[in-house]
C-alpha cells in the first residue's frame, strides 16, 4: 500500500472515533460496523428515553466484564457482557445498573441473565467508544439493526485507535519556561490527529541525547498537581521529580493526559466516592467498568523519540511503567526510586499501589 494513502487513512479513522466520541458525549446515537452487520449505539450515561425509544428492534445492555462481575454476572462471552432490554427502557435505570455510586440507593439489581452466544466485535467496540469518551463503560446497542441517517464507524478504527494516535502524534512547538526549582526549562506540546487535549513535556538543561535520559513519566491528575490533593501523593511526585531532575544536572518530565489512570477526572470522583464507602482505589476503578489501571504508554515513547531519546533512566515506582516503555520501544536502563512520605489521608491509597499494583513503595 502507498504510505501516504496508509497515512491517510489512519488519520481519518481517527479522526472518525473523535467525532464518534463527540456524539456519544451528548447522547446521540452512533452505528458500529463490523464483518457481521452494524448496530446503532448510545452511552448509558448520556443516553435519553426518547433516543433509547429510537433504536430499531431488539436492545441490549452491554457492559464491561469489571462491572459485570461487581453485579454477580457470569461471563458467558470475552470482554464484554449484553443483557437482554425489555421496552419500554428507561433511561435511568439503565445508569443505575452501570453506575456503582447508585448501588447503595439502588442495591435491588438483577438478577441478569448475560447473552451466552458470541458477541460481535462492535458490541465490545461500543463499550470501548464510551472509555474514550470519557464516560461510563456501558452502552445500549440495537441487535441487529441501525438507525438510517446516523453517524457510520467501523470498530476496526475503534480498536486500532489507540496505536494511530500514537503514530500521528507531532511535537507542536516549545518555548523556555523557567520553573521554581529548575530555572533552565524548555516546555514541548505534542498534539496526535484526534484533537484530543494536548500532551507536554518538561525538558530540563537540554540533556544530550546520545545517553540515558533522566525521565519522569507523569499522569495528569487536576485535584493533586493543581489543588493539592491529600488522597494522593500526585503533586508531591511532580515537583519533587522536577526537583530530582534539577538536581541530576538535566532531564525530562512528560506531562501525560491520562486524568485518573487513564478513566478521567469524572469518572476519578466517582472513584473517589466509592473509595469513602469502603473500597480501596484499585476496587473502586473496577466496580465502574474500568481496569484498575487505563493507561498506555506508547504515546510516551513517542514523545521522548520526536525530542530524540532512544534509552532512559526511568524515575519510577512502577514496574509496569518500565515494561511498557520497553515493550514501546525505549530501552530503560536503570529504574531509579522515586516515594514521599504518606499522610492519613493517602496512606491506605499508597498501601493499596504497593500490595495490589506491586509498587515498590
Amino acid at each position: 500500500m502507498n504510505r501516504n494513502l496508509g497515512q491517510n487513512r489512519g488519520e481519518t479513522a481517527i479522526a472518525r472515533v473523535a467525532e464518534a466520541v463527540a456524539r456519544m458525549r451528548r447522547g446521540a446515537g452512533v452505528t458500529i460496523r463490523d464483518g457481521a452487520g452494524a448496530s446503532s449505539a448510545l452511552a448509558v450515561e448520556t443516553a435519553s428515553d426518547a433516543n433509547i425509544e429510537s433504536l430499531p428492534g431488539a436492545a441490549l445492555l452491554v457492559l464491561s466484564h469489571a462491572r459485570a462481575r461487581t453485579l454477580k454476572m457470569r461471563l458467558y462471552t470475552p470482554d464484554v457482557v449484553a443483557i437482554k432490554l425489555e421496552r419500554p427502557i428507561r433511561a435511568a435505570h439503565l445508569r443505575a445498573i452501570a453506575d456503582p455510586t447508585a448501588d447503595l440507593a439502588e442495591p435491588l439489581k438483577g438478577p441478569f441473565d448475560a447473552v451466552r452466544e458470541a458477541l460481535p466485535a462492535r458490541y465490545a467496540a461500543a463499550v470501548r467508544l464510551a472509555k474514550l469518551a470519557g464516560l461510563l463503560p456501558a452502552a445500549i446497542v440495537s441487535r441487529d439493526a441501525k438507525i438510517a441517517g446516523t453517524f457510520e464507524i467501523d470498530a476496526d478504527d475503534i480498536v486500532h485507535y489507540d496505536d494511530e494516535v500514537v503514530r500521528t502524534l507531532h511535537l507542536v512547538t516549545r518555548a523556555h519556561v523557567p520553573l521554581e526549582g529548575a530555572k533552565n526549562a524548555e516546555l514541548a506540546a505534542f498534539r496526535a490527529g484526534d484533537g484530543a487535549p494536548e500532551h507536554y513535556a518538561i525538558v530540563v538543561n537540554a540533556p544530550p541525547t546520545d545517553q540515558p535520559v533522566l525521565t519522569r513519566l507523569h499522569s495528569e491528575c487536576f485535584t493533586g498537581d493543581l489543588l493539592g490533593s491529600l488522597k494522593c501523593d500526585c503533586g508531591q511526585q511532580l515537583r519533587g521529580a522536577i526537583e530530582t531532575i534539577e538536581k541530576a544536572g538535566g532531564g525530562i518530565l512528560l506531562y501525560l493526559a491520562q486524568e485518573g489512570r487513564g478513566i478521567g477526572l469524572i469518572n476519578k470522583l466517582r472513584a473517589y466516592r466509592l473509595q469513602d464507602q469502603g473500597f480501596d482505589t484499585m476496587e473502586a476503578n473496577e466496580r465502574l467498568g474500568f481496569e484498575a489501571d487505563e493507561r498506555l504508554y506508547g504515546i510516551a515513547a513517542r514523545m521522548l523519540s520526536l525530542l530524540g531519546y532512544k534509552s532512559v533512566r526511568l524515575l519510577t515506582n512502577n514496574p509496569e511503567k518500565v515494561a511498557a516503555l520497553e515493550a514501546a520501544g525505549i530501552k530503560v536502563v536503570e529504574r531509579v526510586a522515586h516515594s514521599f512520605p504518606d499522610n492519613e489521608h493517602n496512606r491506605a491509597y499508597l498501601r493499596t499501589k504497593a500490595e495490589k499494583g506491586g509498587h515498590l513503595i
